[in-house]
């Protein structure tokens, strides 16, 4: 039976006070994408408003990134559900890209904190990478606890912030996964990092994007898999 993922996507094109151009880091679904669809799993796309959903940092020498800009779901990307017409229960997993554009309209939105407890305590996968993991800032499942509290997760970094976008975030990613009681880590700016705790799987920068998908893939396939 083909599983499925629902990617929730920005909507937000500019970010902070010099309205700095955004959206999600293409290579970010690109991809997580290439993983999934190679292997069979079907892709969705929401987002908080629906319709059309701006991207930031394209490279057409990568061929990922080039075959998914060229492809039908990158069509299907720009006409996104719109997220509050979405049940996360009816897929297999959720996944939130990053780049700048969620710490504008995915951070703290309560229909995306809504779709990750339908996911979580539906049983499936919650997966986010790179500024993704904002998504995950305020969810409580029902027990009054931050959703991150004790869970081994990472995002990207101060340290990587710092020479990236600094100015243009409202606040430190990091800090504020660890203000929740996340056991947060990182690495060296700008290469892979995947935290796998249970149903939650995490990626640091876009680096990690690749290997998140693999991650992803690889529980879709134990939960697939005959008891």
């Amino acid at each position: 039976m083909t599983q499925h993922v629902l990617f929730i996507v920005t909507n937000a094109a500019v970010i902070g006070p010099k309205s700095r151009k955004t959206g999600f880091f293409f290579a970010e679904i690109a991809h997580p994408f290439e993983v999934l669809d190679a292997a069979g799993i079907a892709v969705e796309f929401a987002s908080p408003a629906g319709g059309w959903t701006p991207y930031d940092a394209y490279d057409d020498n990568d061929p990922a990134q080039k075959a998914f800009f060229e492809s039908k779901a990158f069509r299907r990307l720009n006409r996104s559900r719109k997220l509050c017409e979405v049940d996360a229960a009816d897929y297999d997993a959720i996944l939130v890209p990053g780049g700048l554009g969620p710490m504008v309209d995915i951070q703290r939105n309560a229909e995306v904190q809504r779709a990750i407890v339908r996911a979580w305590t539906s049983g499936k996968l919650v997966t986010a990478v790179c500024h993704g993991p904002c998504a995950l800032l305020g969810v409580d499942i029902g027990d009054g606890t931050p959703f991150v509290h004790g869970k081994k997760l990472t995002s990207f970094s101060k340290k990587e912030e710092y020479d990236y976008a600094r100015e243009d975030v409202p606040y430190e990613l990091e800090d504020a996964l660890r203000a929740e009681g996340a056991e947060y880590s990182s690495v060296a700016n700008w290469q892979p990092h995947v935290v796998a705790d249970g149903r939650l799987i995490t990626g640091q920068n876009p680096a990690s994007a690749a290997e998140l998908g693999k991650k992803l893939l690889a529980a879709l396939r134990d939960v697939a898999a005959p008891a």
